[in-house]
């Protein structure tokens, strides 16, 4: 059992947020509660475990009030809370592990709240996840090497963690540029091997627009000077 399934172990309600994004595992989330529900639950989940689960859920997209039942969703632990003197609050959260909601629990609460199953993903060949990782890592610093070229951004890059290949598909899913339902697709997934796959090829097809326009952007900056002169025939 790993860390994070033991640590929701004996968790069998879970106060739910409904939001319009995606949440992934390992990665913060910072939030600001301003609605009476959401309050009261801020102040449940305090007193208890810290977690509830952000679930993706857009109303303009739908008819339906709630996620549907079998949806899937993160578990938010809290990390910090601050409340203003108005009853609102700014809180930071990081996702902690996915869950599918079998049902709702109907108790009168002013929230929602379901019944979780939580899950990661298979167990699968150590080695193809590491070569994997490694591919996806080297991608997505290329572009953040030629993003921070185009922004004259002289910060340091991210660290990634590739020798947890999961952890890492969730990071740089989280960090890519893509709708909403994309999002969820990867987040559904339970195999790390076809997260890193359908995100290589994402990483694939942008690499090229950002590293040329980091190359035209640096010769420009050159003034001329780079030895080279732009070519607009």
């Amino acid at each position: 059992m790993t860390e994070a399934l033991d640590r929701v172990r004996g968790v069998r309600e879970l106060p739910l947020f409904p939001l319009p994004l995606v949440l992934y595992p390992g990665v913060p989330l910072p939030l600001h509660i301003f609605e009476p529900r959401y309050r009261q639950m801020l102040a449940d989940v305090r007193a208890g475990n810290g977690f509830f689960g952000v679930s993706f859920f857009d109303p303009n997209d739908t008819d339906a009030q709630t996620p549907p039942v079998g949806h899937v969703g993160c578990v938010a632990e809290l990390i910090e809370a601050q409340e203003q003197p108005d009853g609102r609050a700014n809180v930071l959260t990081i996702g902690l592990i996915r869950y599918r909601i079998d049902e709702y629990v109907e108790r009168g609460d002013l929230y929602l709240v379901g019944q979780p199953v939580f899950f990661e993903d298979e167990i699968e060949d150590a080695d193809m996840l590491r070569d994997a990782a490694r591919e996806v890592s080297d991608f997505f610093m290329r572009i953040a090497r030629a993003m921070r070229s185009l922004n004259d951004d002289r910060s340091s890059l991210p660290e990634l963690p590739d020798s947890d290949p999961e952890r890492l598909s969730f990071l740089v899913a989280a960090a890519l540029e893509m709708d909403s339902d994309a999002k969820l697709a990867l987040l559904e997934l339970r195999s790390t091997s076809e997260r890193l796959t359908r995100i290589r090829e994402l990483l694939q097809l942008a690499l090229a627009n950002y590293e040329e326009r980091a190359r035209v952007h640096t010769l420009a900056k050159g003034n001329g000077h780079s030895g080279k002169k732009l070519s607009f025939e």
